[in-house]
């Protein structure tokens, strides 16, 4: 390709500062350097991750920053001791890098890498490349990476170990949502969670990952799928998706969980938050059986102050784990992309919006206003 080498100048969406629409920029993207991949992002989803960064509450941002980590693209060029992906490969970008070195790639038990989990906030490591360095600039100043990915931008770099690749043929409009939220719910009950055939479940909060969740359960064999949300227009899709029962807890004259455990006869067997925050983890905890009562967290609050727990409903049975990126992995989600073609799951489901993305401010609001599952950015 002509650009080999060369800077490209593209369109990015830039977060000058937090409380702030996105700015939508030309930006240079300087080529990659060794164990480096520039990619030509295709298509990418919101998530609402994204929008914690830029949240005035959340703390310790890097700003200037261009977001996004849940896209797909193709290989533009790669740096020196590139092996995995070459020039014309569909691939999907991971936030979680797989270094396969560390003792944690080493591990059965974690989809992890050392590389990913250094610091305490995730959400902001990896703002910069493995020199230190940002592969962008728009007028003159250096600007941030996010999650290693930086997907709201027409073309950017990424570590050769924080990418997936993928089928030739896959469909990067869709299988965009694999590199977060479809994963993530879905792999919280496959993998994490480790729903069982005939079981009963509840799934707070039904955003994308909320309602991959449910798929997931579905997938699973669960028996009874009880969908949690206070915005009861998310009902019909987790109906459509595999929900049994559907509760507004703002709609009900006594807690949740209160109704979860007497609708279950002593509460579910798995329960998985994808909300966040401390009221909904503490109904996750109370809405599961003792003896064996299992809940799974995917959700984060910005800022908020978590769960307090008493010993006993932990010595009653019940286990607490959390989840990451669904247990996935760079050698697993080409699989989750085989699968998704030969029809296991229903991408297509979450996708309410696609918009191009010089629109990426009007998809935000769409988020927030709690009126898209999933928006699509097209390129």
């Amino acid at each position: 390709m002509g650009t080999k080498g060369k800077v490209i100048k593209c369109k990015a969406a830039i977060a000058w500062e937090a409380g702030k629409p996105l700015s939508i920029e030309e930006v240079e993207v300087a080529p990659p350097k060794a164990h480096e991949v520039r990619v030509q992002i295709i298509a990418a989803g919101l998530c609402r991750s994204d929008t914690h960064v830029i949240n005035p509450k959340f703390e310790g941002a890097f700003l200037p920053v261009i977001l996004g980590h849940e896209g797909a693209g193709i290989v533009e060029s790669v740096g020196p001791g590139v092996t995995n992906v070459k020039p014309g490969d569909k691939v999907i970008p991971l936030y979680i890098p797989h270094c396969k070195k560390c003792k944690f790639c080493l591990s059965p038990l974690t989809n992890f890498c050392e590389k990913f989990c250094k610091g305490k906030n995730p959400l902001i490591e990896q703002e910069l490349m493995e020199d230190k360095t940002s592969r962008f600039t728009c007028k003159g100043k250096s600007i941030y990476h996010f999650f290693g990915i930086s997907a709201f931008s027409q073309y950017t770099v990424v570590k050769d170990v924080n990418l997936a690749k993928i089928d030739d043929d896959a469909n990067l409009e869709r299988v965009c949502l694999i590199g977060c939220g479809f994963s993530t719910g879905y792999g919280a009950a496959i993998n994490t969670a480790k729903v069982t055939p005939g079981s009963t479940c509840a799934v707070f909060g039904l955003g994308g990952v909320g309602l991959s969740a449910v798929i997931g359960c579905k997938t699973a064999g669960a028996s009874r799928i009880i969908a949690v949300d206070i915005n009861s227009d998310k009902f019909a899709k987790a109906k459509a998706l595999g929900a049994t029962d559907c509760l507004n807890p703002r709609e009900l004259n006594k807690p949740v969980q209160d109704v979860i455990v007497e609708m279950t006869n002593g509460g579910v067997d798995f329960a998985i938050d994808c909300a966040g925050g401390s009221e909904v983890m503490k109904a996750t905890v109370d809405c599961t059986t003792v003896g064996w009562g299992s809940c799974t967290f995917v959700g984060v609050n910005v800022n908020d102050k978590g769960l307090t727990i008493s010993p006993v409903e932990l010595i009653l049975g019940r286990t607490l784990r959390g989840s990451s990126f669904g247990g996935w992995d760079v050698d697993t989600v080409p699989k989750l992309v085989s699968d998704y073609k030969n029809g296991k799951f229903n991408l297509e489901a979450l996708v309410t919006h696609t918009l191009p993305f010089e629109k990426i401010n009007e998809a935000l609001d769409l988020l927030k206003q709690g009126k898209s599952i999933r928006t699509i950015l097209i390129y």
